[in-house]
């Protein structure tokens, strides 16, 4: 049954003029903002179905979400909505601007084992630790930190190393036509940064974002969001700020 909405809630599902943060506890029932606001863009005809991207953090809070859709609208509006992960979207981008990110037509993704086993393999002559390399990688690409750039900025011996190590993967990635888990944001954003068309040509495409969870945002998905949205700050944000870090 369709559930109504307290006056809170109906004042951030008719909030379509420019940006809306919401901030709610635990229950209180922030998904369903999203998703009834997602419903009433479409009834009141604001955004095509088509043009509205919703994120969120796992597939099965996206699946969640988009019954949930599902129940508000009718089957072909639900069908043509974008309801999915962040790296799902970030996969979406790059399936089609793949020659602006370096990338060849069919290109690989790297789930966590093979990345590992492939720094493990660049790694063996320096004799160091996978993990810990791993997580600085990673730290540096959700930084949103190319490795000449890291490179630039080690103050010392050690992290000059990792940089290297760093730049030694990528081209090794590159040389595989293939890409890391955090290379779904990061070279989306480089893309929609570095080419003017390809982030005009996306905002057009996606007119209205909306984010659950958005306390768990990091640098790399705020700044796709951002890249997204441009200057024309169609979007919704629901978290809360009780569960951030």
């Amino acid at each position: 049954p369709r559930m109504s909405l307290n006056p809170e809630q109906q004042r951030a599902v008719d909030h379509v003029d420019g940006p809306l943060l919401v901030l709610a506890g635990a229950g209180s029932g922030k998904t369903r903002v999203i998703t009834h606001k997602i419903a009433a863009l479409v009834r009141r005809q604001l955004v095509p179905a088509g043009c509205i991207a919703a994120v969120t953090f796992t597939n099965k809070a996206a699946r969640e979400m988009r019954e949930r859709v599902a129940r508000l609208v009718d089957a072909d509006t639900a069908a043509a909505l974008r309801v999915s992960t962040f790296h799902r979207l970030g996969l979406d981008i790059l399936r089609r601007e793949y020659a602006h990110a370096g990338l060849r037509r069919n290109f690989t993704i790297l789930d966590a084992s093979d990345s590992r086993a492939l720094l493990r393999d660049l790694l063996r002559q320096d004799n160091a630790d996978t993990e810990e390399a791993r997580g600085r990688i990673s730290e540096w690409k959700n930084g949103l930190v190319p490795p000449d750039e890291a490179l630039a900025q080690a103050e010392d011996g050690e992290t000059a190393t990792r940089a290297r190590q760093y730049a030694a993967y990528q081209e090794a990635l590159a040389s595989y036509n293939a890409v890391d888990f955090d290379d779904l944001i990061a070279l989306p954003v480089a893309v929609l940064r570095d080419v003017p068309e390809a982030q005009a040509a996306w905002q057009n495409r996606i007119r209205y974002l909306l984010d659950d969870e958005y306390q768990d945002t990091n640098g790399a998905q705020y700044e796709l969001m951002r890249l997204l949205v441009g200057n024309r700050g169609s979007f919704t944000v629901v978290g809360d700020d009780d569960q951030s870090i």
